[in-house]
């Protein structure tokens, strides 16, 4: 299976549909959301076209290729308009035996993995893209931010495909970095 996996979209359908557009394009087959769908966030300006409702109407035409989870700016009122679970606070998805931690990272962390034995963990929250292999040997994906990215990088989303590599990309597709989810098959 090909994931793409977003982070921090924080409200901005312009943002969300560049993505979406590569992830039509390119034949995805799920869409991981990392948390901060909706809500631009009190830290935040308001992002180029804000447009909670309509995220919403786009997302929930998708729903049954959707796994998300809670970002710190999600709420109650943002699961009503949801049709799919965005309220875990991580989740576990084996990937062609990969174990992978999904969460939005300001619990769970490259500090704060989680779980034992897990081969990669992705997560957003900074805004600050990341793709490197940890002390004990995990993958940790930070996608960053399709919307505010933040220490001068662009906007940025990332890929798991099918040779098990995960890519770092920029909201066009193009590849920054990558590497693959299991240690030791560089």
């Amino acid at each position: 299976m090909k994931y793409l996996i977003v982070s921090d979209i924080h409200g901005s359908l312009p943002r969300l549909e560049k993505a979406l557009s590569f992830f039509q394009r390119e034949d995805y087959d799920m869409l991981l959301i990392l948390g901060d769908i909706l809500n631009y966030g009190p830290r935040n300006g308001i992002p180029e076209g804000l447009d909670a409702p309509g995220i919403a109407a786009r997302l929930n035409a998708m729903a049954e290729k959707i796994v998300a989870v809670r970002g710190n700016c999600d709420s109650e009122v943002d699961q009503m308009l949801l049709r799919f679970p965005c309220m875990g606070d991580y989740c576990i998805l084996v990937a062609d035996g990969a174990r992978i931690v999904l969460t939005h990272g300001h619990h769970y962390n490259e500090d704060n993995v989680l779980a034992p034995g897990v081969d990669a963990l992705f997560c957003g929250h900074t805004h600050l893209w990341k793709l490197e292999r940890n002390a004990d040997g995990i993958l940790v994906c930070n996608t960053g931010s399709i919307t505010f990215p933040k220490g001068g990088n662009v906007p940025t989303f990332a890929t798991i495909d099918e040779d098990g590599s995960v890519r770092m990309r920029g909201l066009e597709g193009d590849v920054l970095s990558a590497m693959p989810i299991k240690n030791g098959t560089e």
